[in-house]
């Protein structure tokens, strides 16, 4: 008996033909359900984070010291948003609506990354989340400008040249700080003592213990292991910290020259682990103000809903036969 062709086995072909020639999927083409999922959770754990990750910047615009301070980083919290814009729009290309995303994600389903459930507890932790935390995201992200999909692809380009401007917002914080008083040198030390671990826990679990990470590189979502992603940043920042004049307060860190890569230390996974689940920090708190936003802004979405509305019907009328020449007959004064 002849065997039967697995269904949709031309379209598996054509896919698995586009990915070996490392060329792009758009959302018309046919993909097997399981990269859409990959790239629906990943996309949209990405533009969660950029929107829960305005929250601890936010909340130092008011408090910034000075006006130019103020300026810079209210324009760095917009950008933020308009990358959470980016990425929704990107991740509803793959079947799924926004609403149902954030819905997700305000249920708790979704998850966001970890480093935003701890807290910016001064001016320099702002520098530090600028420095550390948008430079792993750099990091991570520039590979991704050659993801196989290319809506994310192409959102990511410029998401990418943004976070390059917000990194050298939070060096340019933290080199005027470690150039300061004592007492400024020291609260930098202190900011990025805190930021460190976090941010190098950004790049996700150990490649043995990742679970998504060898089928996303599969299917050229990803280009590099995760452990590979967080060799790199730590060879970047180490340098970095010696230009500003400080250092990380890891025993275990140094130049290994038989590798040609900085050693670290093992980071704490078990507290990693905990802060995915909830009990980070500030788990609690960038939640409940994440869902009070969320229903303070229902009319907004409610009015422009309704002025969508609106205009579409003006434009069903007028598009009747005849609709635009009464409408001009009925605009034209009678003297005319």
């Amino acid at each position: 008996m002849t065997q039967q062709p697995a269904p949709h086995s031309q379209d598996q072909l054509h896919f698995d033909q586009i990915i070996e020639e490392d060329s792009r999927i758009e959302p018309r083409d046919w993909m097997p359900d399981g990269y859409r999922r990959t790239l629906t959770r990943q996309i949209s754990q990405h533009a969660h984070s950029e929107i829960i990750g305005m929250q601890p910047e936010a909340n130092w615009i008011s408090r910034a010291p000075s006006l130019k301070r103020k300026a810079i980083l209210m324009a760095k919290v917009q950008d933020e948003a308009g990358h959470g814009l980016y990425l929704y729009s990107a991740a509803e290309t793959l079947g799924t609506s926004r609403d149902e995303l954030v819905e997700q994600l305000l249920s708790g389903q979704a998850k966001y990354s970890s480093i935003f459930n701890y807290p910016a507890r001064t001016w320099a932790d702002i520098g530090a989340i600028g420095w550390l935390v948008d430079g792993a995201a750099i990091c991570n992200q520039v590979p991704l400008c050659r993801c196989s999909y290319g809506p994310y692809a192409r959102a990511m380009v410029r998401i990418c040249k943004e976070e390059s401007f917000h990194q050298r917002q939070g060096w340019e914080i933290l080199y005027e700080l470690s150039h300061g008083t004592p007492e400024q040198k020291q609260m930098a030390q202190e900011a990025i003592n805190r930021f460190y671990g976090p941010a190098l826990q950004m790049f996700g679990p150990p490649d043995g213990d990742s679970p998504h990470s060898q089928q996303s590189m599969a299917w050229n979502i990803k280009r590099f292991s995760n452990d590979e992603l967080r060799q790199r940043f730590v060879d970047m920042i180490v340098p970095q910290a010696e230009a500003l004049g400080l250092h990380f307060e890891d025993p275990d860190l140094k130049w290994n020259e038989e590798r040609g890569h900085y050693d670290f230390g093992e980071l704490d996974w078990a507290e990693f682990r905990s802060v995915i689940q909830g009990n980070g920090p500030c788990n609690s708190q960038r939640m409940q103000r994440r869902r009070q936003a969320h229903e303070d802004g229902a009319w907004v979405r409610e009015a422009a809903a309704a002025y969508a509305q609106k205009c579409a019907d003006a434009v069903q009328v007028d598009s009747r036969p005849g609709a635009l020449n009464t409408s001009m007959e009925e605009r034209t004064p009678a003297h005319v």
